[in-house]
């Protein structure tokens, strides 16, 4: 799909436009204003647009009710950012570095009393961690940045409602969190078609090539099962159309300045699918997903929060 193909579908297609604003009968949201008809329901997802990384970020987590709800003090918190590739931030292979530093920010603020940063990365992870521009972040923002490149990291858990996968090697910091963020970057993956919020897991486990190996999409669904974050922040900031999970060139990046934000991942990712121009329907693990009660991919039956930055 050329560029200019891909930004008209995703522009007639995608989350902002007026046919996914007014999806359910849900009106058209301005900033910091829900539709009347579900002014009393919770809102399950905050859709974001037009801003930097960090204010969007500030906006959807207000709109959720504030980092106190989900962190509260004297917790321990574990951020998983994709942080896989060895490429700078404008490369759009890696979660956005100054969304990372935000989130931290806002936990410490809410009182965690620790906040660790990690990925299982594709690349050597010194240098993902420092090229990406996360660690430094991270670290700026008081985080603890630790590794995940040796298998002692991890220790092996039972997948009770697994299809294909019923076992996995979990890196320890997420299995002894109190608090657990998703903060995938959305882009296209050249196995899973697109990564978002399921996808992102597999960073938190050691033996990916299993999952490779045995149904992909159904691997990752299965995991989604057992691991499920108390958040999902879905950088859509710069957005990689093709060419992923690495990138090629900066002419595969389109800057969509947008931000998803859920506790329910299989509702995040369907809406992330929408911005990046496709039907969640379309995409495999995100149908399996729905289809073993992770979440919900039907954004019609969603109390949904739009904010125009």
């Amino acid at each position: 799909m050329k560029r200019r193909e891909f930004l008209k579908k995703g522009l007639s297609a995608g989350l902002f436009t007026g046919a996914f604003l007014n999806m359910g009968g849900l009106d058209k949201i301005v900033a910091g204003n829900t539709s009347s008809a579900n002014a009393n329901k919770p809102i399950d997802l905050v859709a974001v647009k037009g801003g930097a990384p960090a204010a969007m970020f500030d906006k959807a987590i207000a709109a959720m009710g504030g980092m106190q709800k989900f962190v509260k003090k004297g917790q321990k918190v574990v951020i998983k950012p994709n942080i896989g590739w060895d490429v700078p931030p404008e490369n759009g292979g890696n979660t956005n570095p100054e969304l990372v530093k935000r989130i931290v920010e806002q936990c410490f603020a809410a009182g965690a009393a620790s906040v660790m940063v990690f990925d299982n990365t594709c690349d050597a992870w010194n240098r993902c961690y420092e090229n990406s521009g996360i660690e430094k972040s991270a670290k700026q923002a008081g985080a603890k940045v630790i590794p995940g490149n040796t298998e002692n990291y991890y220790k092996e858990v039972d997948i009770p409602n697994g299809k294909r996968l019923t076992k996995a090697k979990v890196h320890e910091a997420i299995l002894g969190a109190d608090v657990f963020i998703n903060v995938p970057v959305l882009k296209h993956h050249s196995s899973a078609k697109v990564t978002i919020s399921l996808k992102n897991l597999m960073g938190a486990v050691w033996d990916r090539r299993f999952w490779h190996r045995n149904d992909l999409h159904q691997c990752i669904a299965d995991f989604a099962t057992y691991c499920k974050p108390t958040l999902n922040v879905v950088d859509a900031y710069r957005v990689m159309t093709r060419n992923g999970p690495r990138g090629v060139s900066l002419a595969d990046v389109v800057e969509m300045q947008s931000l998803i934000l859920s506790t329910d991942m299989v509702a995040a990712d369907a809406a992330a699918a929408k911005i990046f121009g496709v039907e969640p329907t379309d995409i495999p693990h995100i149908k399996m997903a729905h289809e073993l009660g992770v979440g919900n991919m039907n954004l019609g039956e969603l109390n949904i929060e739009r904010i125009k930055m």
